[in-house]
C-alpha cells in the first residue's frame, strides 16, 4: 500500500505544533513553539495572548518544518489539525491555517480530537494492542475509556466535576507554586511525605473520579493553619495533594482491570508525564500482568505529531473528512 504522508496541526493551548507522520508511525519532522515563559508571567495561559502569539509563529513554524525535512507539501496526502477541544482563539488559528493550506494543495482536511491524538501518541513508538483501557488524564480531562479497535471507544467513567490536571494546577496557586503548577507540585512532592489526611472522593465500584472535593481540603487546610500561625510544609502537602490525586487514578484502574481482560493499559494526555503516576500505575499493571504503555516526554505534552497519528486511521477510513465549514469546539469528550 501506497505510504501516506499527513501534515499535522496543532494549537488547542499554548504550543504552537506542526508535524509531517508516515503512515501515523514515523515522525518525519516535528516542531514545537512553546509560549511557557510568556504565560508564566501571568502565572498561568491567558487565552487572548496565546492565539495572537499562535498568529504570530504558525508560519514559522511551518517554514522551520520545511527547511529540516526539505519536504515538498505537494507530496502530503492529507492535512490534519485539531479542531476540539482548547482554547477556542488558539484552535481557530489552527483550523484557519489549515483550511488554507488544505485549499492551496487540494488535500483532504482531517478533523482529529485533541484527546485521541494523546491516546494514539502511544501508537508512535509502540504499537496499540486491542482490547485496551485508556487513562486520558489531563488540565480539562480525567476518563477511563475502553477501547476495542481502532476509534471504537466506550466511556467507562470520567470526573464528576475538576479535571486532575486543574486539581494540580488550582492546588499550586494555594501553595504560591510558580507556573506551571502541575509539574512544580510533583518536583515539591519528590522531597515531601505523606502526613496531611484529605480524604478518598469517590471510594466506589463506580468507574468515575472527583477532585473538587480534594482541592477543596487543601484550600482549607491551608486557610486553617494560616488562620492560627501554623508553619505548612510545603513538601509535604505536595506529596500528600499528590498521593490522594493518583490514588483516585490507580484505584479506578485496579477496579476495570479486576473486572475486565485488557491487553494493555495506556496513559494518555499531559498529566502522564508525571513519574509518581507512571510509577503507582505501573505497580497495578503488574499486579495484573498487564502492560503499560506511556509516550516519551516529547509527546506527553502537546504537539502536533499526537495529531498526525491519530489521523491515520481516520485517513483509511475515510473518516472525518471535513469541508470548509469547520469550526471549533472548546469542550468535548475522548469518546465524541
Amino acid at each position: 500500500m501506497k505510504d501516506v504522508y499527513i501534515l499535522a496541526v496543532e494549537t488547542s493551548c499554548d504550543e504552537t505544533s506542526l508535524a509531517i507522520v508516515k503512515n501515523g508511525k514515523e515522525v518525519i519532522g516535528l516542531e514545537v513553539y512553546t509560549q511557557m515563559d510568556t504565560h508564566a508571567l501571568y502565572g498561568g495561559v491567558v487565552p487572548e495572548i496565546a492565539s495572537r502569539m499562535h498568529t504570530e509563529a504558525i508560519t514559522l513554524v511551518l517554514e522551520s518544518l520545511l527547511n529540516k525535512t526539505k519536504f515538498d507539501l505537494k507530496n502530503i496526502d492529507a492535512i490534519a489539525v485539531t479542531y476540539a477541544p482548547g482554547l477556542m482563539g488558539g484552535l481557530l488559528v489552527g483550523i484557519e491555517f489549515a483550511k488554507t493550506l488544505s485549499f492551496i494543495y487540494k488535500k483532504p482536511l482531517i478533523k482529529v480530537n485533541h484527546m485521541v491524538g494523546h491516546i494514539y501518541a502511544n501508537n508512535i513508538e509502540d504499537n496499540l494492542e486491542f482490547p485496551l483501557l485508556a487513562m486520558v488524564v489531563s488540565g480539562g480531562h480525567t476518563e477511563l475509556v475502553e477501547m476495542t479497535g481502532d476509534y471504537k471507544f466506550k466511556l467507562l467513567g470520567s470526573t464528576l466535576d475538576d479535571a486532575i490536571g486543574e486539581a494540580y494546577d488550582k492546588v499550586a496557586r494555594v501553595m504560591n507554586v510558580p507556573y506551571p503548577g502541575g509539574p512544580n507540585v510533583e518536583k515539591l512532592a519528590k522531597d515531601g511525605n505523606v502526613c496531611y489526611e484529605l480524604g478518598k472522593p469517590v471510594n466506589d465500584d463506580s468507574f468515575n473520579f472527583s477532585y473538587s472535593g480534594l482541592k477543596s481540603s487543601v484550600i482549607n487546610l491551608v486557610h486553617n493553619m494560616n488562620q492560627r500561625n501554623e508553619e505548612i510544609n510545603i513538601n509535604d502537602l505536595a506529596a500528600s495533594f499528590q498521593y490522594y490525586a493518583v490514588d483516585e487514578i490507580t484505584r479506578k484502574i485496579d477496579l476495570a482491570l479486576s473486572k475486565n481482560e485488557y491487553k494493555m493499559v495506556v496513559l494518555a494526555g499531559g498529566v502522564s508525564a508525571n513519574m509518581y503516576l507512571r510509577e503507582e500505575v505501573k505497580k497495578v499493571t503488574d499486579k495484573y500482568n498487564v502492560r503499560l504503555c506511556v509516550p516519551r516526554m516529547l509527546y506527553c505534552t502537546d504537539n502536533a505529531a499526537m495529531i498526525g497519528a491519530a489521523a491515520y486511521p481516520l485517513f483509511i477510513q475515510g473518516k472525518n473528512i471535513a469541508d470548509f465549514s469547520l469550526n471549533a469546539k472548546s469542550h468535548i469528550s475522548t469518546v465524541e
